[in-house]
Order: C-alpha cells, then sequence, then structure tokens
C-alpha cells in the first residue's frame, strides 16, 4: 500500500516537473486601432484554454470593450491586463487587423504575429519583415476541409451578410415582408444578391427569414442548388463555350475573372432585374484584384427611387463605381451603402468565432510541449506563412 501511494506521488511529481519544464509562450492581445473596426483577437473562452494550457497572457486594457468583453472577463480567467507595451511585447501577439507602423515598432525581434494581415499588401508585408517577425496571414488559409475551423474569411463573410441585409433594411423605407392588413396589402421586397459565395449565401437566407423575395446570381453553377435550397431564385446566364465553363469552376472556392463576352451577358440580365429590386447587395470579391463592376450607373438610374445597395466590396473598389467607401449616400434616388466592415459590427460574435479560428491555428504551430514550430510539411501553415524572421516567405 505503502509502495503504491510513493509511486503515485513520484508520479505526480514527475508531471509537475515536466509541466514547469514546458517552453509556454507569452501572448500579447492589444487594442484594434483601424478605423471602425472593434473587434478583439481573443475573447475570455479562448484565453481561458491558454491559460490552461499554460501560457502566459496579456491583454491590454480595453481591447474586448467594444465587442462585449470587459476587462474582468479576462482577469476572471487568467489573463492580465496591461499596457499597449506589454501587450505588443510579447512573444506571440494576436491581431485582428495588421498592425500599424507605431504598432510594429513596439514588438521584438523574432517574435511571433497571427492574425488577417493582408498577404496582398507588399508594403505592410515588407515592414513586417524587416522588424524580424515571423507573421501568419490567417486569410490566407487553403479552403480544405481540414482547414475549415480556422477560415476567418468564411467566419467573418457569414457575418457580414447577416448584417448586409439588416442594414438594408434599416435603410429600405418600406416592409421587407408581404403583409395583408386592414388598410391594405403590403408587397414583399425584392432582393437581389449578386455573388453567392459565404456572405452572399447568408444573405439570401437571412433576407429569406424577414420574408424577401429573392434572386441570386452567382458566375458559378455549383451554387445554384445552394441559392435555391435557401429560397433563392438562380439567374442563369449559360456558358457558351467551353472555356466559359471551365472558368465558371472558380479556384480554391472563389471566383475567376469571367471572359468579357459572359460579363456582358450577365450585364444584361443584371441591368433587367435590378430595375425590378427594391434591394441590392452585391459580394463578388476575388483576392488581390480590383472588385468586379456588377452594377453600371446607367442600370441605376433605371431603378426604383428608394432602392437600396449594400456594396459589400466597397474596400476593392465596389462592385458599383457610386458606391462611396464607409459612407452611406444617394445616387440617382438610390441609397448606397459602402461599410467596408460590417462583420466589426457585430463585434460580439464576430470576436468569438475570429478568436476560435485563432485558437485553432494556434494548435498547428504550437506544440505539446509549448513550443512555436513552423511544420513546413503542414499546407496550412506554408500557405499563411507571411514573414520568417528577415525573410520574406517564398510561399507567398
Amino acid at each position: 500500500m505503502l509502495r503504491y501511494a510513493a509511486e503515485l506521488m513520484l508520479k505526480a511529481i514527475t508531471t509537475f516537473v515536466n509541466y514547469l519544464k514546458k517552453a509556454h509562450m507569452n501572448i500579447g492581445v492589444p487594442v484594434e486601432t483601424h478605423a471602425y473596426e472593434s473587434r478583439v483577437a481573443a475573447t475570455p473562452e479562448t484565453v481561458k484554454k491558454y491559460v490552461a494550457q499554460g501560457h502566459k497572457v496579456v491583454v491590454q486594457a480595453g481591447a474586448g470593450v467594444r465587442a462585449s468583453q470587459p476587462d474582468s472577463a479576462y482577469e476572471a480567467v487568467g489573463a492580465t491586463i496591461g499596457s499597449a507595451a506589454e501587450a505588443f511585447g510579447a512573444d506571440l501577439v494576436l491581431k485582428v487587423r495588421a498592425p500599424e507602423a507605431g504598432e510594429l515598432a513596439q514588438m521584438k525581434q523574432g517574435a511571433v504575429l497571427v492574425g488577417m494581415l493582408n498577404p496582398f499588401d507588399a508594403e505592410s508585408k515588407a515592414r513586417m519583415a524587416a522588424a524580424g517577425i515571423t507573421a501568419f496571414a490567417l486569410e490566407a488559409a487553403p479552403r480544405t476541409t481540414r482547414a475549415q475551423s480556422m477560415d476567418v474569411l468564411s467566419s467573418q463573410a457569414n457575418i457580414a451578410g447577416y448584417k448586409a441585409v439588416l442594414v438594408a433594411a434599416h435603410h429600405y423605407q418600406r416592409f421587407m415582408p408581404m403583409l395583408m392588413t386592414a388598410a391594405g396589402t403590403v408587397k414583399a421586397a425584392r432582393v437581389l444578391i449578386l455573388g453567392a459565395g459565404v456572405a452572399g449565401l447568408q444573405a439570401i437566407a437571412t433576407a429569406k427569414r424577414l420574408g424577401a423575395m429573392i434572386e441570386a446570381s452567382d458566375v458559378r453553377p455549383a451554387v445554384k442548388e445552394q441559392i435555391e435550397s435557401l429560397g433563392g431564385k438562380f439567374l442563369d446566364v449559360p456558358f457558351i463555350t467551353d472555356e466559359e465553363r471551365e472558368i465558371a469552376q472558380g479556384v480554391g472556392g472563389y471566383a475567376r475573372p469571367m471572359p468579357p463576352d459572359w460579363m456582358r451577358r450577365q450585364a444584361e440580365l443584371v441591368h433587367e432585374r435590378a430595375k425590378q429590386a427594391d434591394i441590392i447587395i452585391t459580394t463578388a470579391l476575388i483576392p488581390g484584384r480590383k472588385a468586379p463592376v456588377l452594377l453600371q450607373e446607367a442600370t441605376v438610374q433605371q431603378m426604383k427611387p428608394g432602392s437600396v445597395v449594400v456594396d459589400l466590396a466597397a474596400a476593392q473598389g465596389g462592385n458599383c463605381p457610386l458606391t462611396v467607401a464607409d459612407e452611406v449616400v444617394e445616387r440617382h434616388g438610390v441609397i448606397f451603402v459602402g461599410y467596408t466592415n460590417l462583420a466589426s459590427m457585430v463585434a460580439a460574435d464576430a470576436s468569438a468565432l475570429y478568436a476560435r479560428n485563432v485558437l485553432d491555428f494556434l494548435k498547428l504551430v504550437i506544440d505539446k510541449d509549448g513550443q512555436f514550430v513552423i511544420n513546413k510539411d503542414d499546407d496550412i501553415v506554408t500557405a499563411c506563412l507571411m514573414t520568417r524572421r528577415e525573410e520574406l516567405a517564398l510561399a507567398c
């Protein structure tokens, strides 16, 4: 009996010693300073898991306030509330947006940065490389089954599509559903969705819940079934050539630029349907490129007075040339909403989903002993690797 107790004691001591030997990381969560940004890269839910793994977490004071996460919630799960210098001075810094030059200057050489860092911004990429940090751009993760749990583009686009409909409903001066009242019948709003990716599909589902009649268009024929399953009508532009059909399949879940003749035929169909629409939500984006123009000014001139256009591509030039980034404007009697960060307008849930994406990604670069490692054989890690110390990652 005594021998058994001694063995248990020895095992417990050994486990504790091994725990102390682990190279746990200091993790920093700074306040996001980018304009219109209310999200935070770690929530109390994910911080609790980092602390349970033995990591030390410093959250800058006020980092989660705009996402409905007070400092006290972080302290309750074991985090330390500190300054910007302390958060940026950590071994591992978790961000939503790429750090500004002044923030980057506070990071130490050899530190690791994880966030949505815009891998197509060559200037920002060069600054990170010169600062001697290892940076991972999560939006570069491949669209594969294995990477789904860390797909920040999908998690945030899903929220943007939902919010787009609510923003449109706010600016639209009529009801969305059909109503039969003693004073007469109100027709259901006609909603046209251009682009049926993650954001577009969520917009369809949300508009349907609000009782609208929905039509949707996309270059990829494979989404027809998804659109119809959500209650929308697919606007089909037939393919004339094999080249058009092949390009329409897209790459890695993204659409590719279509040939000019197909774009002309789609524009003609969109023109006719837009004239009948009450609300148009455009979501067409191609990573690293200017957004394609789907809604011409000539079409807008023939739209109904009081119609609303919510342009989710405003940050990349817009799907309509009349859109003004981060502003609500009226052109030809049509209201244009150009908010560039709709996901941030649902900051609590957007942060929760994003923080879980980050948590799942870190499992690939932090081993069981708490050490940072770069597995060059992991396609997700190499795809997201933006800079490594002072060398630009060849993967990008």
